[in-house]
C-alpha cells in the first residue's frame, strides 16, 4: 500500500514516500489517541480489553488504567484534565491529573445518553461530543437497550451543567468524529453509516447554522475502513479515517490525498515534541509517521511544563591544556538531526534547545587554539550490523532503522562539527568509546588526564564515557549545554544524579573562560 496524492497541495502535508512505523501491537482494538504535551506520552484505549495504555517513545507501551469503562474518544482541557467518552457508562467523564473522576454528562432530557464517542474542547472551555450507539453493542461496549432514541451532537457549557443538543436530532444515523476549524468558526461532523462529513458555521454564542455537506461517498467496498476519527490540521484541512487509512480533504471539500495504513484505521492524533508526528490507532496496532504540518492548535496544546530548577554545576574550573582533551561523541546526522534515523526520539529538538552544536563548535575552536586535542567519537556500522551483537534494544533499533551505516549521510558528522586537520577520529560500534577502540592509546600518547566530555546522548554514550573514564582514573568534566539526549527530563536525570558522582558538571561558557577565551 502506498500514499496517494490527488492534488499537489497534498505534498505540503506529507512526504508520499513516508513509511509508517508500528510502535505497538497485540491489542484488541485501539481508539482514542491523545498526546500529553508535558509528559510527551501518547495515551490510547483498547476498548474490547477495557484498558487505557500509554506509549512513551523512550519507554514503549505500558498499562495505565484497567478497567477504563471502555473509554473511546479522549482529549484534554486547558488545565490538562483528561476528558473521556466512556462506552460502558454512557458518560463523558473528566479525570484530574491526580486521577479523580467526575462525570460531566450522562443523561439528556432524563434519558441515558447512547454512548459518547468522540470529544473536542473549544477554546471557550465548552466540551463537544458525538453520541452514537456503538457503546451499546457487545465487544466495544456493554449490550443494553437504547433509551434516547436518536443520535446527536452535544455541548457541555464551559461553566458546566446539562448537555445541550446542538443539531437536529434526526440528522445523523451514527455521528462519530468531530473537529473545529483552526479559527473555530466551522464545526465538522462525520457520520459512519452515511459515509459523509457535514460542516456547520459556529456563531459567537456557539450555536450552529448553515448546515452543508462537505464530503460524501467516503467508502470503498474493496477496502476496510469507515469515517470515524477526524481532525483538522493547522491549515484547515480535514483528516478523516476512511477505507485504506486516512483521507485528507481541503476546507473547500475536495479530496487532496490518501494516507495508506496497514490495518483498519479508527482514529489518530498529532504528537511528538514539535507536533509533527501523527499517531494512528489501527485495530490491533498503533502506528506513527512524520508529517509536514501541525494540528489545529487546541487549548491543551499550549500547556507547558513548569520551569525546572537550574542544573547543579560548577562555575569555576581550572584546566591545564597540556593534560586535557575534548571528546565530541556521536554528533552525527542520524543521532541528532531532523531526517535522521532517530529523529522520532525527540533528539533533534532537544539538541536544538540545548544549542549543543554551536556550543561544542565554540569549545572545539578554543581547544584547538590552545593546543588541546579534539577527539571525535563516531558510532559507525556496516549495513545490516554484522559486527554488532544484538543483545539489547538499542542495538536492535540500530539494525532495524538502518542507522549509522558507513558511508551514509546518517553516519556523517553534523554540519558545523566536522573534524579539522590535526583532530582525531575514533570509530566505535558500542555505546562506550573505551572498548575495542584506540581512544586510550591516543589519550596516553598525548599525556591526557582530564577529559571534557560532550556530545549525544547525555544519559547514554556521554554518561557511559564518564562512568568508565572515572573508573580508569581520568578527571571528567561535562558541560551540560554541550550535550543533549531525547528530552530534558532524561538529560537532567543523568546530570543531576549519575554525573554528579563521576564528573564535574559545568557549562561551555565556564570552560571557555577557563581556557582564556575573550568575553562575549
Amino acid at each position: 500500500m502506498t500514499h496517494e496524492a490527488l492534488d499537489s497541495a497534498f505534498n505540503d502535508l506529507i512526504d508520499t514516500t513516508t513509511a509508517l512505523t508500528r510502535v505497538g501491537t497485540g491489542f484488541d482494538f485501539t481508539e482514542g489517541p491523545i498526546w500529553h504535551p508535558v509528559e510527551q506520552v501518547l495515551f490510547f484505549s483498547d476498548m474490547p480489553g477495557d484498558v487505557r495504555r500509554g506509549y512513551d517513545p523512550q519507554g514503549g507501551v505500558s498499562e495505565v488504567m484497567r478497567p477504563c469503562n471502555k473509554g473511546n474518544g479522549m482529549t484534554y482541557d486547558a488545565g490538562l484534565n483528561l476528558i473521556v467518552c466512556e462506552h460502558s457508562t454512557s458518560s463523558v467523564a473528566r479525570f484530574a491529573p491526580d486521577g479523580t473522576r467526575e462525570v460531566l454528562a450522562s443523561h439528556f432530557e432524563g434519558k441515558e445518553l447512547n454512548s459518547p464517542n468522540d470529544v473536542v474542547v473549544k477554546s471557550d472551555g465548552s466540551i463537544w461530543f458525538s453520541d452514537p450507539t456503538y457503546g451499546r453493542l457487545p465487544v466495544f461496549g456493554v449490550e443494553r437497550e437504547v433509551e434516547l432514541g436518536f443520535q446527536g451532537i452535544f455541548r457541555i457549557p464551559a461553566a458546566g451543567g446539562a448537555p445541550e443538543l446542538m443539531v437536529n436530532r434526526y440528522t445523523f444515523d451514527q455521528p462519530n468524529g468531530l473537529c473545529f476549524s483552526p479559527d473555530e468558526t466551522v464545526l465538522y461532523v462525520n457520520d459512519t453509516v452515511q459515509a459523509n462529513i457535514r460542516a456547520y458555521d459556529v456563531g459567537e454564542d456557539g450555536r450552529l447554522s448553515n448546515e452543508r455537506m462537505l464530503a460524501s461517498g467516503i467508502c470503498d467496498p474493496a477496502l476496510e475502513g469507515v469515517p470515524d476519527g477526524m481532525k483538522c490540521d493547522a491549515n484547515g484541512n480535514i483528516w478523516v479515517t476512511a477505507p485504506g487509512g486516512i483521507w485528507v480533504y481541503a476546507p473547500g471539500g475536495y479530496l487532496l490525498g490518501k494516507i495508506a495504513v496497514p490495518e483498519n484505521t479508527a482514529n489518530f492524533h498529532w504528537g511528538g515534541p514539535d507536533w509533527r508526528t501523527v499517531y494512528v490507532c489501527a485495530s490491533t496496532s498503533v502506528y506513527a509517521f512524520a508529517v509536514r504540518v501541525g494540528p489545529r492548535p487546541e487549548p491543551f496544546m499550549r500547556a507547558v511544563a513548569r520551569p525546572a530548577p537550574p542544573i547543579t554545576k560548577s562555575e569555576e574550573i581550572s584546566l591545564d591544556p597540556a593534560s586535557t582533551a575534548l571528546i565530541i561523541q556521536d554528533m552525527q546526522n542520524d543521532v541528532v538531526m531532523t531526517g535522521g534515523a532517530f529523529a522520532e526520539s525527540g533528539a533533534p529538538l532537544h539538541c536544538r534547545e540545548q544549542g549543543s552544536i554551536a556550543n561544542i563548535a565554540a569549545l572545539a575552536a578554543r581547544c584547538r587554539a590552545v593546543g588541546i586535542p579534539v577527539i571525535f567519537v563516531w558510532f559507525v556500522v556496516e549495513a545490516g550490523c554484522p559486527g554488532v551483537t544484538m543483545n539489547a534494544p538499542l542495538f536492535e533499533g540500530l539494525r532495524d532503522s538502518g542507522a549509522l551505516v558507513r558511508g551514509s549521510w546518517g553516519a556523517q558528522a553534523v554540519e558545523g562539527l566536522e573534524p579539522r586537520p590535526g583532530d582525531h577520529v575514533v570509530i566505535k560500534s558500542r555505546m562506550s568509546p573505551w572498548d575495542t577502540t584506540n581512544l586510550e592509546v591516543i589519550l596516553k600518547a598525548q599525556g591526557v588526564s582530564t577529559l571534557i566530555n560532550t556530545g549525544a546522548w547525555t544519559n547514554m554514550s556521554v554518561e557511559h564515557t564518564a562512568r568508565t573514564g572515572a573508573d580508569k582514573g581520568y578527571r571528567i568534566i561535562c558541560p551540560e549545554d554541550g550535550c543533549s539526549t531525547m528530552n530534558g527530563d532524561w538529560h537532567r536525570a543523568s546530570l543531576e544524579y549519575a554525573m554528579q558522582n563521576v564528573a564535574t558538571v559545568t557549562d561551555c561558557r565556564t570552560l571557555l573562560r577557563a581556557l582564556g577565551a575573550p568575553a562575549t
